[in-house]
C-alpha cells in the first residue's frame, strides 16, 4: 500500500475477495495471547496488569546459594499494598517476548503515558509493558481495549457453554482460575491470599471453585487417611449376628411414650426408668399416656405420704419431675411449630412525591 508507509501488510482472500489487514490482526492476536498468559500465570487484577512496566521486573539473589530469583513487582491498586510475585519459567518466557517486541530495533522500551480511570489523572511517562502502535504513536492499553482483546480471542475459538451460548470472559475470571488452580495443586490458601493481595482469607476462598468430583475425591482421601490410623478389624464386613444385634438396638429404643436416643451398644443408665431419662424423646401422639403416668405418680406420692413411706416418696418425686419435664418438652415443640403472625404494618395511604403528586 503506497500510503501506508510500508509498515502495514494487507492480503486478499481469493475465495471471498475480502481484504484483510494482517498487521492489525497479528497485533491483536499477540496482545490477546500476552494478556491471557500474564493474567493466568499471576492472578493479578486488570488494572495491575495495565500498570506493569519494564521496571516491575526485578530480581533477588538468595544469600545461601547465590541463585538469582526473578520477581514481578505489582504496584498498589485495590488494597493499596505493594507485593512481589515469583516469576515462573512460563511467565518469564511471556515477559521476555513482550519486551523483545516492544524494543524492536532499539535498546529501550518506548515511554508512554496512561490515564488512571479511578484516580482520574494522567500518569507520567513510563515504559509500560502493555502498549501498542496506533498510527505513528505508542499508546497504553485501556481497560476497554483489554476486554475487547479477550472478547475477540474467545469469539475466534467458537467455544460455547452447555446451553450452546458463547463463553464470556472478563479479566477478573483469570484471577479466579489462578486461585483455583493454585489451591488444587497444593498451594496453602493463606499463601494464595498473600499472592493475590487479599486482606481476608475468606475472600481468597471465595475465588476458589469447588467441583463435585473434587469434593468426592477429597472425601474419599480423607476416609482412606482415617482408616489407615484405625485398627483394621473396624473396617471388616460384619457378621450376621453383629448385623442382627445392630438392628435389634433400634427396635429396643422404642418405648411406650416415645423413643430412646441412646447410642448403639450403650446400656440404659436409668435401668429402664424412661420417664426420668433425658435421652427420651416423647411422642406427641402418646401425650395422653404421659399424662396418665403423671397423674398416677401424684396419686402414689399421696398414698406413700399417708403410709409414711418417705423413701418411696423421694423416688416417686424424681419420676414425677421427669414426667412433667417431658410434658413441658411437648408443649415447647407445639409452640415452635405454630405459625406466628408477625403483624407486618400496612401503609394507610400511598407515599407521594412523584411528578404531579402521583404515588411512588
Amino acid at each position: 500500500m503506497p500510503k501506508a508507509a510500508g509498515h502495514l501488510t494487507w492480503a486478499e482472500e481469493t475465495s471471498t475477495g475480502r481484504r484483510r489487514n494482517l498487521t492489525y490482526e497479528e497485533s491483536e492476536a499477540f496482545w490477546a495471547f500476552a494478556a491471557i498468559e500474564v493474567l493466568r500465570l499471576t492472578g493479578i487484577r486488570n488494572e495491575e496488569l495495565l500498570e506493569l512496566t519494564h521496571h516491575s521486573i526485578t530480581e533477588y539473589r538468595l544469600p545461601s546459594t547465590g541463585e538469582v530469583v526473578p520477581l514481578l513487582q505489582v504496584a498498589p491498586s485495590k488494597t493499596d499494598s505493594e507485593r512481589l510475585l515469583l516469576v515462573s519459567p512460563e511467565l518469564a518466557d511471556v515477559l521476555s517476548t513482550i519486551i523483545r517486541r516492544l524494543r524492536g530495533s532499539s535498546r529501550a522500551i518506548p515511554l508512554v503515558t496512561s490515564y488512571d480511570v479511578h484516580e482520574r489523572v494522567w500518569n507520567p511517562l513510563m515504559p509500560l509493558l502493555f502498549q501498542r502502535d496506533i498510527g505513528t504513536e505508542h499508546r497504553a492499553f485501556t481497560p476497554t481495549a483489554l476486554r475487547k482483546l479477550l472478547i475477540n480471542a474467545l469469539t475466534a475459538t467458537g467455544l460455547t457453554d452447555a446451553g450452546g451460548e458463547p463463553f464470556v470472559f472478563s479479566p477478573h475470571d483469570f484471577r479466579r482460575i489462578f486461585v483455583t488452580d493454585a489451591i488444587m495443586n497444593g498451594l496453602p490458601p493463606h499463601i494464595a491470599q498473600v499472592i493475590c493481595g487479599h486482606r481476608s482469607l475468606d475472600t481468597t476462598m471465595g475465588y476458589k471453585a469447588i467441583y463435585p468430583a473434587e469434593t468426592i475425591e477429597a472425601h474419599r482421601a480423607f476416609i482412606a487417611r482415617r482408616r489407615a490410623t484405625r485398627p483394621s478389624d473396624e473396617y471388616r464386613t460384619p457378621t450376621e449376628e453383629e448385623w442382627d444385634a445392630f438392628l435389634a438396638h433400634f427396635e429396643k429404643r422404642k418405648v411406650s411414650i416415645g423413643t430412646c436416643a441412646r447410642a448403639f451398644s450403650s446400656p440404659c443408665v436409668h435401668e429402664h426408668a424412661c420417664v426420668r431419662c433425658s435421652l427420651l424423646r416423647p411422642d406427641p401422639a402418646h401425650r395422653g399416656r404421659l399424662e396418665e403416668i403423671r397423674d398416677n405418680l401424684v396419686a402414689r406420692i399421696a398414698e406413700a405420704e399417708r403410709e409414711d413411706g418417705l423413701g418411696e416418696v423421694e423416688g416417686l418425686r424424681v419420676s414425677l419431675a421427669g414426667a412433667e419435664d417431658k410434658l413441658a418438652q411437648l408443649d415447647r415443640r407445639s409452640r415452635t411449630s405454630t405459625t406466628v403472625d408477625l403483624a407486618i404494618p400496612h401503609l394507610a395511604r400511598p407515599l407521594t412525591g412523584g411528578q404531579g403528586g402521583k404515588p411512588l
